[in-house]
């Protein structure tokens, strides 16, 4: 009554704070109203599937939980794609009703737009109607509970249009901004909540940079806090928290599933049991463009723990705006599901992704890409394929940081850039060392052909017998396997359009082991007694080899660390190829006091032949070396000029 004398007085702004709560509460009732209706259809369509859970939804919004099921569970098809249920005709009424206390709040506010939403109101319902007692057509159902296509009226595009009215009429008519909130009806226990979720809202904030949203609304009613956010600009993206006094219920709609479950996985540090997501996904929500809706539930025992998980919520929520947009353009770099960690990373980091897309997004990569390394990735190709998986994930955890920081420091994206091509450079440069360390490998195994060729003149020198067969057995076993990582090595030179100069170290080390293994067989099929003044040139010879092959792996070692702009590393290199040379001089006296002494002597033309072609091929493997010694010093000036 006292309300009606209020409206007769034509003092009905008295009454508006109120009546924007009752819309407010009356929003949420008729969202859980059309998830009834729209799981009874569902229930008659195929009775077989696992039934709905509603409870959640329908004891937030205040509905009799019971009834709600009982409407479900009993509902039946009819002919002619009619649909039977009991308390359906009250459901619907209830519907209307809800709908006039969403619209009279606009009404009080802005006539003309209370005018017009009536108007649109009273065109669904005559669209719509009961056919009998609790019967209604599906059409129907699908015409009250999906969006309409072709830009056509719907009673759920009317929903969301009078939610954005309520919540811009509370801003409008709050009773004062508290710590950013628009708020009004609080009580005094009420403001400790709303400052805990306008606490965190703050700390990411700035993360949107200028993208419109967020915007809070906080009233109560009924003894219940609400709070409400807007996130950003796309329709039916919303976030109500009802705060009571023992638990916060979080509703949360979206028009993108992928991103209602990314929003519940941010918020897995707290103990929230959520429902929806599971059920609105059978329904095919996506291509009919209807509200994808979740509700979770958090225990929140005393206060500490309520305005922790408030704050909680807040500061998730910048992630969430233009989020669908970033999946998208980072999948031109990475595989789907690496994009969503990459994201929720960026948002556990409080990095956030709208940076990256301020900046230009996959555009702005794309051009520090092709600027840094024009050769080395191509148009469309995605970076794990070029960096591998991680160091991919890596690259572009560094572009979203990099972004976000230039925006907030004021820097220019020129600079941003800079920082990201000098990223990107150093993990190809990591690239490489990564070849080098095959590189590396392979000197190892050399040597060990090398240092069995050494043993076995050294037994020779002792009179010691030694089995020949096993000795060109092990270098044969050590050459194949040389083979196989030079193959490896290879193909991931050709995958990552590795430095071809890599190539060339691993094609030259192969060889030095080619040379090695033949050696390591001729040695097998020399006599056994061998003369005292060849052994020990041989001896001089095998030294030099073991020596070489020792130079190349700490030289490509070294070489592995010159692009972190270590001196030292470089000068470690460079001196390995002096070794190597030296090796090679050594080799080459010690193969021509071995030549010499055969012509000159007296030998069996075994004995003769044996050691020739044994010193000829350890020999060769030095020259070998020598030559991977000047390849090795070209790859480390190309650095130092780099």
């Amino acid at each position: 009554m006292k309300s009606q004398i209020i409206e007769e007085l034509g003092q009905s702004d008295i009454l508006l704070p109120s009546l924007i709560a009752e819309g407010l509460h009356a929003n949420d009732r008729v969202k859980a109203r059309l998830s009834v209706l729209q799981a009874a259809a569902s229930r008659v369509r195929a009775p077989e599937a696992a039934p709905f859970d509603l409870s959640q939804d329908c004891r937030t919004a205040g509905l009799d939980t019971v009834a709600m099921e009982a409407l479900v569970s009993h509902a039946r098809l009819l002919a002619d794609e009619r649909m039977m249920a009991p308390g359906l005709s009250g459901l619907v009424e209830a519907i209307w009703e809800d709908m006039a206390a969403m619209i009279r709040p606009i009404a009080t506010g802005e006539a003309a737009d209370g005018q017009a939403a009536t108007g649109r109101l009273d065109a669904i319902r005559k669209g719509t109607s009961l056919e009998a007692a609790d019967t209604m057509r599906l059409a129907d159902v699908t015409g009250l509970t999906g969006l309409s296509d072709h830009g056509s009226d719907s009673l759920h595009r009317l929903v969301m249009d009078l939610h954005k009215g309520l919540n811009k009429l509370s801003e409008a008519h709050a009773e004062e901004i508290l710590a950013g909130a628009h708020v009004f009806g609080l009580r005094k226990r009420d403001r400790a909540a709303v400052e805990a979720f306008m606490r965190g809202l703050e700390t990411t904030r700035k993360l949107k940079f200028d993208h419109p949203g967020l915007s809070t609304v906080a009233s109560q009613s009924e003894g219940r806090l609400t709070i409400q956010n807007d996130i950003g600009e796309t329709d039916a993206h919303v976030v109500v928290i009802a705060v009571e006094d023992d638990a916060v219920t979080v509703t949360y709609t979206d028009v993108h599933l992928a991103r209602a479950r990314f929003f519940t996985g941010l918020l897995r540090d707290f103990p929230v049991k959520w429902s929806g997501l599971d059920r609105k996904s059978a329904d095919g929500l996506g291509d009919d463009g209807v509200f994808y809706l979740v509700s979770g539930r958090c225990k929140t025992p005393d206060a500490e723990s309520r305005d922790a998980f408030l704050a909680g919520v807040g500061a998730s929520l910048v992630f969430l705006i233009d989020w669908n947009k970033a999946r998208k353009r980072l999948k031109a770099w990475l595989p789907k599901p690496d994009t969503i960690r990459l994201l929720d990373w960026a948002a556990r980091e409080r990095v956030g992704h709208r940076g990256f897309l301020e900046l230009g997004g996959s555009a702005f990569v794309a051009a520090a890409v092709h600027h840094a390394t024009p050769t080395r990735i191509g148009f469309g190709e995605r970076l794990d394929e070029v960096l591998g998986r991680e160091a991919a994930m890596e690259f572009l955890k560094t572009v979203l940081r990099v972004s976000a920081e230039a925006l907030l420091e004021g820097r220019t994206a020129r600079s941003a850039r800079d920082r990201i091509e000098a990223d990107l450079v150093g993990r190809l440069e990591r690239v490489d060392a990564t070849l080098l360390a095959i590189v590396i490998r392979q000197s190892g195994l050399a040597r060990e052909i090398a240092a069995t060729l050494a043993h076995f003149v050294a037994e020779r020198q002792a009179e010691r017998p030694i089995d020949q067969a096993l000795l060109a057995m092990s270098a044969r076993q050590i050459e194949e396997k040389a083979d196989r990582i030079a193959l490896d090595a290879r193909n991931e030179i050709a995958r990552f359009d590795a430095d071809r100069s890599i190539e060339r170290l691993v094609n030259c080390i192969e060889e030095t082991i080619d040379e090695l293994e033949q050696a390591a067989f001729v040695a097998s099929l020399v006599p056994e007694q061998l003369p005292p003044d060849l052994l020990s040139p041989l001896g001089q010879l095998c030294a030099a080899a073991v020596a070489g092959t020792e130079a190349a792996a700490s030289g490509a070692c070294a070489a592995t660390l010159v692009p972190d702009g270590h001196q030292v590393d470089a000068e470690d290199a460079l001196s390995a190829v002096g070794r190597l040379i030296e090796a090679e001089h050594a080799g080459d006296r010690a193969e021509r006091a071995i030549t010499a002494t055969v012509l000159r002597g007296d030998f069996d033309m075994k004995t003769a032949l044996g050691v020739l072609e044994l010193s000829h091929a350890i020999e060769r493997a030095t020259d070998r070396l020598a030559g991977f010694g000047h390849l090795l010093r070209e790859h480390v000036l190309a650095d130092l000029s780099r």
